[in-house]
């Protein structure tokens, strides 16, 4: 009787060992899930998802109990959207414009056709314009984009076949002339014949101008521009031409390789979060500018919120300025002669 009581008692002291062990095992487990995703972004956007990544990373921790960590990988968009297209793994891409999140899902990786309604604001959760960036006293007196075409001025802009950057400079310069009544193709052709260095991004050209003292003005993002004087304030300083672009970056998941990850819904949270107070005060501390009309106003001692922008619907949308402008054989390639 002893023996047979002791025996059970083992068992269940046993089991409840077992049990024990089991649930501190599913704790651990649970406690150490962990996500990862891919960001795959375009050249000026390292600082600003440095930042947002830390921010959400905390946020998804503290709200789903999930450690979030975020590979990024920047360049001139153009590329950025072709090395997606042929295969390179993205969660998200973050990229400079519409256009070349279609390229992916033209190649079939992003399914959702309506992906551009995927989220609020055509799946743009901040914009940013065109500025111009000159040396501090700006000794070329340039004011506009009348005195960028001038015969010795030395221009820095990324090539527009590979930098969506490069393709709102290139834009918003051709509206100027055109509003103008300026021929906008021989305007483009000078602009052009001014450039000193055509980099493949935007980053790129950031560095011949700032780093390697090229030419006498940067076409740039306005972001990129306020982190130049952030660097230097005694260096540079920015010109707001008269007429500029709105430029939308567009952002997305790419379903192909969500549903192989089984990323989905963390990559879904991860581009929402970007228009959230807490994001949207992000990128305006990152000089771009916030969609929220309201937070953007608290940043209108920073942005100049009166600048005439047009817009890519003024040139019938992405595919029609995609096709006229900077396909094989368009204006660009028409115009541009390689030094």
């Amino acid at each position: 009787m002893k023996k047979s009581f002791f025996v059970k008692l083992g068992v269940a002291v046993g089991i409840i060992s077992m049990l024990g062990a089991f649930s501190a095992c599913s704790k651990n487990k649970a406690a150490s899930k962990k996500v990862t995703l891919t960001n795959v972004s375009y050249d000026p956007t390292r600082e600003l998802y440095q930042a947002y990544n830390q921010a959400f990373a905390k946020y998804y921790k503290e709200k789903k109990g999930i450690d979030v960590e975020i590979s990024q990988s920047h360049g001139g968009s153009g590329k950025q959207a072709l090395e997606v297209a042929n295969g390179n793994d993205a969660d998200v891409v973050t990229l400079a414009l519409e256009w070349d999140v279609q390229a992916i899902a033209d190649a079939g990786r992003i399914t959702d056709k309506d992906w551009v309604k995927k989220f609020p604001l055509e799946s743009s959760p901040y914009t940013s314009t065109i500025v111009f960036l000159v040396r501090k006293g700006n000794p070329k007196n340039i004011k506009d984009w009348d005195d960028v075409v001038k015969p010795g001025i030395g221009v820095i802009t990324p090539n527009p076949k590979t930098s969506g950057g490069a393709r709102w400079n290139y834009l918003a310069a051709w509206a100027y002339a055109e509003q103008h009544n300026l021929d906008a193709k021989d305007f483009i052709k000078k602009l052009y014949k001014n450039v000193v260095v055509l980099d493949s991004g935007a980053r790129g050209a950031t560095n011949s101008f700032v780093q390697n003292k090229q030419g006498d003005v940067l076409l740039a993002w306005e972001n990129e521009a306020f982190l130049s004087i952030a660097e230097d304030p005694d260096g540079y300083e920015i010109v707001t031409p008269s007429i500029s672009i709105l430029a939308q970056p567009s952002v997305a998941i790419v379903d192909e390789v969500v549903d192989a990850r089984k990323t989905r819904q963390v990559a879904t949270d991860y581009l929402n979060y970007l228009y959230s107070d807490e994001a949207q005060r992000i990128e305006g501390q990152n000089f771009y500018r916030p969609s929220n009309t309201a937070i953007l106003k608290e940043f209108s001692n920073v942005f100049d919120l009166n600048v005439t922008l047009v817009t890519i619907k003024d040139f019938g949308g992405w595919a029609k300025a995609q096709k006229e402008h900077f396909a094989d054989g368009g204006i660009f390639d028409q115009i541009y002669e390689k030094k």
